[in-house]
């Protein structure tokens, strides 16, 4: 029973990015902000998702950095792998970044943080812990949490998921992951780089999301680093065997490994806010909202993850940005507006923002310009060894870009000016006109872009235009 009551402007529930932004941003306005949160600080990106996995590939790619040096003159060797230092390593990274996300520091800019469960009481109030807040506008930013499959034999073994896999600090000796989709399969190049065996099982297509094409290209190189892939297989049933694991697959095979993880995506984090009291309406996969991000009661906002849809850090982020203009300067928002880029941090890396294909093909019929350009190309890509990859550009009615793929190295910088041409919805021009630095693996975009005239020279009208300018000296 709440025995204090808080009246502020804004309460903000969740402090994942998208909370953390929601409250800094009012914080900054002097707007009198509550922010509740019953784990950890800075969520699930910091402390279980983008932060540790990527300094995990990063200790991953060191180690493979060992394996493949002799082409450029270096010997090349089998790293000696303390898993547990790479674990360090991880640690070490989440510490370095958890002060700007701290309670510490959102309390010196004024936000009044509460660590407690939050619930819905009634339509206006959420009580956390013994306080009950009654605020202006509430905004739930809960997130997601891994969706555990419901697989015979799965709840008598220690399974992984993301919130547990960055405890191990001895490498898996043979690592079963159930699911192929970009966690899946950046989880299974670390660890295999890093000295596991790894299995991934995935009943649909891996990287399903992907381009096929490019999607090919990543997967080839993990099987050729020696993770196994099995695509359109299911997991009937696990059972424990000899410490480890025994997943039947089908009437005749069995696999057998020391550890399972589950990426077989993400669930919305809705349990327990009493979203039913505050009258608040949920569909299959998470929060209900319109257009500018409110849900059916119209003092609640909600972001990120916990509405559904596409579940990436830097959305819930952009959500947080709508969400601070509607709430502080009541400005029209409409996050299905939103541009948004999608990268996964294998080797090479496989990033796509905008329109697929199909999608393309469907929308601008044979108006639609596929342009590309292989790395193989590209100068500094060369220098790199690292030549592997193609960009491809999709280029709809007046020639203005509308969707972009890229496989290669620093595939999700590369897509920055991408990003920013979709976005400001501007012509494939634009990009022609950079004069961009040599040598960079930047230069790929510019010479996929060079093909949009391609064949201009043998037009007759230009021919006939040059033919006239001749006359004039």
């Amino acid at each position: 029973m709440a025995t204090n009551t808080l009246t502020p402007d804004i309460c903000v529930i969740g402090a994942g990015s998208a909370g953390l932004t929601v409250a800094a941003a009012a914080a900054a306005f002097g707007v009198d902000v509550v922010l509740i949160e019953k784990g950890k600080m800075g969520g699930d990106c910091l402390n279980y998702g983008c932060v540790p996995s990527k300094a995990l590939i990063a200790a991953g790619k060191a180690a493979q950095a060992h394996r493949t040096s002799e082409k450029y003159g270096v010997e090349a060797n089998e790293p000696s792998i303390d898993f547990s230092k790479a674990n360090a390593h991880l640690r070490s990274v989440i510490a370095d970044i958890e002060p700007h996300d701290s309670e510490e520091r959102f309390e010196g800019l004024g936000v009044t943080v509460i660590k407690a469960e939050a619930r819905f009481v009634d339509a206006n109030t959420v009580e956390a812990g013994e306080v009950a807040i009654r605020a202006r506008r509430f905004v739930i930013a809960t997130g997601s949490s891994a969706f555990v499959p419901p697989l015979p034999g799965l709840e008598t073994l220690p399974y992984l998921t993301n919130e547990t896999l960055f405890e191990l600090t001895r490498t898996p000796e043979h690592l079963l992951i159930v699911g192929g989709g970009p966690i899946g399969m950046e989880m299974a190049q670390a660890h295999r780089r890093l000295g596991a065996k790894v299995t991934v099982v995935e009943a649909a297509r891996a990287l399903g999301a992907a381009d096929p094409e490019f999607a090919s290209l990543v997967l080839d190189k993990l099987r050729a680093e020696g993770v196994a892939i099995m695509e359109g297989v299911k997991v009937k049933r696990l059972e424990k065997v000899n410490g480890g694991v025994r997943a039947f697959l089908d009437a005749t095979r069995t696999l057998d490994a020391s550890h399972i993880l589950i990426a077989a995506g993400r669930v919305a984090n809705t349990k327990g806010l009493g979203l039913e009291a505050a009258g608040i309406a949920t569909h299959a996969n998470g929060i209900k909202v319109d257009d500018g991000l409110r849900t059916s009661n119209k003092k609640v906002y909600a972001i990120g993850d916990v509405i559904g849809g596409q579940q990436f850090t830097h959305l819930a982020g952009a959500h947080a940005s709508l969400v601070v203009r509607s709430l502080l300067f009541r400005l029209p928002v409409n996050y299905h507006r939103l541009v948004v880029p999608a990268v996964t941090y294998t080797d090479p890396e496989l990033a796509h923002i905008g329109m697929q294909e199909a999608e393309a093909r469907e929308a601008y019929g044979n108006k639609l310009k596929v342009l590309t350009a292989e790395f193989s190309g590209n100068d500094r890509a060369l220098t790199e060894g690292q030549a592997e990859g193609k960009v491809k550009l999709l280029v709809g009615k007046g020639g203005r870009l509308v969707g972009a793929d890229i496989v290669g190295p620093h595939a999700g910088e590369l897509l920055a000016p991408l990003a920013l041409m979709i976005s400001r919805r501007l012509h494939i021009k634009a990009l022609l006109d950079l004069t961009l630095p040599y040598p960079t693996l930047s230069e790929v975009l510019k010479r996929a872009a060079l093909s949009y005239y391609a064949g201009a020279a043998e037009k007759p009208w230009i021919r006939r235009v040059l033919a006239l300018l001749r006359k004039f000296g």
